[in-house]
């Protein structure tokens, strides 16, 4: 099964786990698995449907942006990462 590294901030809403795996074939079906199982979760990384402008999600070293977004496939092999961005001034 695929994993997803989570950020300390997020932590929280995930019972404090650091990687959790998922399941799925694309980033969004691995995505809804872990905010199925960690609802509170869900707020923080969608705007409705859509992934909020400010939460990166990374196939390896690869922005998904780039790819094919949510639709972007994976397997079992696949390391997710959350990178919220950060402001400051």
């Amino acid at each position: 099964m695929a994993s997803i590294k989570i950020p300390t901030p997020l932590r929280q809403y995930t019972g404090n786990n650091a990687e959790i795996t998922v399941s799925g074939a694309t980033v969004g079906e691995a995505l809804n698995d872990l905010t199925t199982r960690y609802p509170a979760l869900r707020p923080h990384l969608y705007d409705g449907d859509q992934l909020r402008n400010f939460v990166n999600v990374f196939v390896g070293d690869e922005d998904i942006r780039f790819l094919y977004e949510l639709d972007t496939p994976i397997d079992d092999s696949t390391k997710l990462r959350i990178i919220p961005a950060i402001a400051g001034g």
